[in-house]
């Protein structure tokens, strides 16, 4: 009777947008190119080892994955058979309309504006600002993971009919 009284007591919440920032995943199940979280980031993995143990040890899995966000490179050692963290990642294209105060000004498919996205630091920040003074038709490529969102790619629109 005690089992089920503790089994009822659960309440489960959800998440405002309905989904997960994250799923679980089996540490021997990750891939390189994939994603996965380590010290709370969202990486991607760029290189993965496996080393056996003694008798009675797991074996591990070495992850090394830069940040998706910020580039830098972080690494994690985890027994094979438990759960890591891989974050939900979307990368979404919007079209370019302009620069305001340092924000990106964006169109989505459905002509609902964007505009909470920074200009990136570096190449892909300076291409975006050379495409609007030629007034290029371009289309900016968004990541989002775990609340964050990031310009990372940008090209030139298809010539439309």
């Amino acid at each position: 009777m005690a089992d089920d009284e503790q089994h009822e007591q659960h309440t489960f919440e959800s998440a405002a947008s309905g989904a997960s920032l994250t799923f679980p995943m089996q540490c021997s199940a990750l891939r390189k190119n994939g994603h996965v979280v380590i010290k709370g980031r969202p990486c991607k993995i760029v290189e993965m080892s496996t080393s056996k143990t003694g008798k009675h040890g797991h074996a591990k899995v070495h992850l090394v994955a830069i940040d998706i966000f910020t580039g830098k490179k972080l690494e994690e050692l985890c027994p094979s058979t438990h759960n890591m963290d891989v974050p939900n990642v979307t990368r979404t294209e919007y079209q370019f309309s302009y620069i305001d105060d340092d924000f990106l000004h964006l169109i989505a498919q459905d002509n609902t504006e964007k505009n909470d996205v920074k200009v990136p630091e570096g190449e892909v920040g300076d291409r975006i600002r050379e495409y609007e003074e030629a007034g290029a038709d371009i289309l900016v490529t968004i990541i989002k993971a775990m609340g964050e969102e990031a310009a990372i790619s940008v090209k030139e629109a298809p010539k439309g009919n």
